[in-house]
């Protein structure tokens, strides 16, 4: 007898994440390869995390602080808002996952970009919410057809600035523009994974809705620019409103200790933040020059990734790179993302991009 599955949870496709190091060089038997396939930070943890670590190993006997009282403290400070705007989560995803499961009844709408962040399509689906996936314009959200797709069934809109997998952002009057026609009935959720590496100055400041008590939840992460990725913890700073309901169905040690102790430290060092933004911002033009060189135009990007396309079957050109050792990640079609990683791993990515697409 088959297993009875509900037809929405059926239909999804499970997430497959970028190839790990060690599995790609135990298949083709090769040495050294490098990962630049899911945006990680190339110059790793801070080392104040690590530290803090090491401390925190000594009590993996008991259970974390359920409510991240010292994090949670950290972080309103300095943002300049109050611990009860603030949720943590096992990753950000996790609240994606929360804010689903909390406001979406089934049939009810979240609305969201196409070729963007693929977890909310999955979390909307798998909690028999429908997805209503707005077209992009130039790979940036079209925030006015979003607008207008708002139903009196819409609880949830998703704005990924800077967007995942395009690297695009909307700007500030872009998102004033929008906020004007959402309703009090819809959350928008700014999922702002990247935001400490933007350095366009029109990035719009979306906890100013979060001050205006509007229903609004922007999601961040320590995976990305903290290289805590590992550790899988992120954080919404939102009304208190809606934590509160959040947190009726958070399971009580969703972020786990290791993983508070070392984003706290890692909040502190401002010497690895800087230094990791100024890497990107370096090497970032010089792989976009690069592309060119090959024929090929990036997206722009605020992001430590680029997104661009190779003017053929993507997933060959993909493979070829496996080939030399190189992870980066296939999109669809011909569209392909590579994350900014340290100088000699770019060099390597062009030297075996260039043999790819000369073959």
């Amino acid at each position: 007898m088959s297993i009875k599955v509900h037809p929405d949870i059926s239909s999804l496709l499970p997430y497959v994440p970028g190839k790990p190091v060690e599995e790609l060089e135990r298949e083709l038997g090769i040495a050294k390869a490098i990962k630049l396939a899911s945006n990680e930070n190339p110059r790793g943890p801070s080392p104040k995390a690590v530290s803090a670590l090491e401390n925190a190993a000594r009590t993996l006997h008991r259970y974390p602080d359920g409510g991240a009282h010292k994090l949670r403290s950290a972080l309103a400070q300095r943002f300049k808002v109050t611990a009860d705007n603030l949720i943590l989560g096992n990753g950000s995803d996790e609240l994606i996952g929360l804010l689903a499961r909390t406001f979406l009844s089934p049939g009810d709408e979240a609305v969201m970009a196409s070729h963007t962040f693929v977890i909310y399509r999955m979390e909307v689906t798998a909690a028999h919410g429908v997805p209503v996936v707005v077209p992009m314009q130039d790979w940036r959200h079209d925030l006015p057809a979003m607008a207008r797709s708002i139903t009196n069934r819409t609880k949830l809109l998703f704005v990924c600035n800077p967007n995942n997998p395009t690297g695009t952002m909307v700007t500030a009057a872009d998102v004033e523009a929008l906020m004007a026609h959402v309703p009090d009935h819809t959350i928008v959720v700014f999922d702002e994974a990247y935001y400490e590496y933007v350095r366009d100055p029109d990035f719009p400041d979306s906890l100013q809705y979060v001050n205006r008590n509007r229903h609004v939840i922007v999601l961040r992460t320590f995976s990305k620019i903290y290289g805590l990725a590992g550790l899988r913890i992120g954080y919404g700073i939102t009304t208190p409103e809606i934590t509160n309901y959040l947190n009726r169905i958070r399971p009580p040690f969703n972020a786990n200790s290791l993983a508070q102790a070392a984003a706290l430290a890692a909040l502190d060092d401002e010497y690895h933040l800087r230094a990791s933004r100024s890497l990107n911002e370096t090497e970032l033009p010089l792989v976009e020059d690069g592309l060119r060189s090959l024929g090929i135009q990036p997206v722009h990007s605020q992001t430590n990734f680029l997104f661009f396309n190779v003017g053929r079957d993507g997933r060959e050109v993909f493979d070829a790179l496996l080939r030399e050792g190189v992870i980066v990640r296939h999109i669809e079609g011909p569209m392909i993302r590579v994350t900014i990683g340290l100088p000699e791993e770019n060099r390597r990515f062009l030297a075996a991009l260039k043999s790819a697409l000369d073959r």
